[in-house]
């Protein structure tokens, strides 16, 4: 079925974000369609804001909207360990946690060579100039199980090394509550390789 123009549009602009399909965007589309104008004006004001009021934290490259985010302008966290996270989004995971009291740093990707995502491509200068500044200990390397996260994790500790500070790579295996039997021998592998005392 063809619609108007206009809905045709935005169901074309929903559908160019992550996980929205073309019968999520429809949904989507005409839902705004039965809100009131103050309602869609105020979603329209707030994207539209967006890019205009968030930037990067001139420290560990997190969203915020102010020079330094609220992380990085905490002085109960601990200057001496910083986690080192693809992206933004991945902030709220450890943080989640309410174990992680040091400081971040995002990377905003991983390698990714076949994509045309070198080291020049990733945030890692300011990582590096964060540690020649001198106070930091350790460096945890939480990117994702991926290949390209592995191969991010892999170079970081190559290019750490020399600088003194300890590499660390988060542990990955099992999660907790599932079962032995459904895990891949990748997954299985990684556990047995991050085991630890009891």
């Amino acid at each position: 079925m063809e619609y108007p123009p206009p809905l045709t549009r935005l169901i074309d602009e929903l559908r160019r974000l992550p996980g929205i399909g073309p019968k999520s965007a429809q949904r989507i589309a005409f839902h705004l369609l039965r809100k009131t104008k103050q309602e869609t004006t105020a979603l329209a004001d707030a994207v539209d804001r967006l890019l205009d009021e968030i930037r990067l934290c001139s420290i560990c490259n997190a969203f915020t909207d102010l020079e330094v985010c609220a992380m990085c302008a905490d002085p109960a966290r601990n200057d001496a360990v910083i986690c080192v996270i693809e992206e933004p989004h991945n902030l709220s995971v450890v943080e989640r946690t309410r174990d992680f009291r040091g400081r971040y740093h995002v990377l905003h990707g991983t390698l990714s060579p076949l994509q045309g995502i070198g080291p020049d491509e990733l945030k890692i200068h300011g990582l590096l100039q964060r540690i020649g500044a001198g106070g930091v200990e350790e460096v945890i390397l939480a990117t994702s199980p991926t290949v390209e996260g592995e191969a991010t994790a892999v170079y970081l500790a190559r290019i750490l090394k020399p600088l003194g500070v300890r590499a660390t790579r988060i542990a990955m295996g099992i999660p907790v509550g599932s079962d032995l039997e459904w895990a891949d021998e990748v997954t299985m592998s990684k556990a047995l390789e991050g085991r630890r005392e009891y």
